[in-house]
């Protein structure tokens, strides 16, 4: 353990990915390893991954031997594996944490090779036997004491109150979600005039979303020029110019914690992080599972739909519903007021902290 500070940290992530950024960004020193996702790939693909992953064990090996932690804790993915077959082989402390509403291949077969699984919710240990520990979903501190007003005026947006306009949320992930990002870009005729709309795309599909957002400043400025010489065609709060001050698009957001807080209403995913980021706001969802992830994310969806606090749709829908679907629920401010009570009796502020109270555990200190 480092001398400098009472808990030493080594983040160990998959070479290329995201969050060697993220750990940079957080200060926590970041080794890069090979990995491989083998399930459902061809048998040259599935080889080579393979092969990938024997590299990550042996580079894994340098790395633990190198940081010699107490405990080591997992969050699943592909990268998982090698490093829990590393520290089992070497005899260190593991715990898993599982996000998911259900366990996918990664996390049952490296449950086996782990001390302990932490997971979001009491429904979920029942796949883990005697290993399991319910700690709930850990999210950022900012999510639970941010203000709405602040978080609103940091993104260039209307301040909260009963005359301004509604905000809506719209997450494309890291990458893109392309069925999300194109039938939110082709309905702001229609959602525009009814809210304020905070877009962010992914950085793969960024490239179409920037053409959007350009095409709705030429409009502004349009408008303006031919306000000069005939004032009136630009004045009431449909005029291009006003409407295109109302849709905020970026590929990527580091303050998420401000763009959650400030909305009213969220067009997601149903990853793992809408278990407990929505919930820690009180912030009503439409979800669309993304279709071709073994289930997970159908069943994500369906544990916050079945609780009240979410509007489910199909992938294969969002063109044709999905802009009925926003403006029936910004015309129920009862029924979003619902979903938002729902929603934050799911949320655990306790979660981070009973996480790092069981590595305690695991490491052999007093927490």
């Amino acid at each position: 353990m480092g001398q400098e500070s009472e808990v030493a940290l080594c983040y160990v992530g998959e070479a290329g990915g995201a969050e060697d950024e993220l750990a940079r960004r957080a200060g926590i020193p970041f080794r890069a390893i090979e990995t491989g996702q083998v399930r459902g790939r061809s048998l040259r693909v599935a080889l080579s991954s393979f092969l990938r992953m024997r590299r990550g064990a042996a580079q894994c090996r340098a790395i633990l031997t190198e940081f010699r932690p107490d405990v080591v804790l997992l969050t699943g993915g592909y990268v998982a594996a090698p490093v829990a077959w590393t520290a089992w082989r070497m005899h260190v402390p593991t715990l898993i944490y599982l996000p998911d509403v259900t366990p996918g291949d990664s996390i049952r077969w490296t449950s086996r090779l782990a001390t302990r699984v932490a997971v979001s919710f009491p429904e979920v240990a029942r796949y883990f036997g005697s290993k399991a520990v319910v700690t709930g979903y850990p999210v950022r501190r900012e999510l639970f004491t941010t203000e709405r007003r602040a978080a609103r005026a940091a993104l260039g947006l209307q301040p909260a109150g009963l005359d301004r306009l509604p905000v809506l949320l719209v997450m494309g992930g890291s990458r893109g979600a392309r069925s999300i990002n194109r039938a939110v870009g082709a309905a702001l005729p229609v959602l525009l005039p009814r809210c304020q709309i905070v877009h962010i795309s992914g950085t793969l599909d960024w490239p179409e979303v920037e053409q959007v957002a350009a095409a709705l400043r030429q409009a502004q400025g349009a408008t303006r020029s031919v306000s000069v010489s005939n004032r009136p065609q630009t004045e009431g709060a449909d005029a291009p110019a006003e409407l295109a001050e109302r849709y905020h698009a970026y590929p990527y957001l580091h303050e998420m914690p401000a763009a959650l807080a400030a909305a009213d209403l969220v067009v997601a995913r149903a990853g793992a992080a809408t278990l407990a980021e929505f919930p820690a706001v009180g912030l009503p969802a439409i979800l669309a599972p993304y279709p071709y992830s073994g289930q997970h994310q159908d069943a994500n969806a369906a544990y916050l739909a079945d609780r009240g606090a979410a509007v489910i749709l199909k992938d294969a829908e969002l063109a044709a519903r999905l802009a009925p679907t926003i403006l029936g629920l910004l015309d129920a401010p009862e029924r979003l007021a619902a979903m938002a009570k729902a929603a934050r009796a799911i949320s655990r502020p306790d979660a981070a902290a009973n996480i790092v109270a069981e590595l305690y555990r695991l490491a052999g200190k007093k927490g």
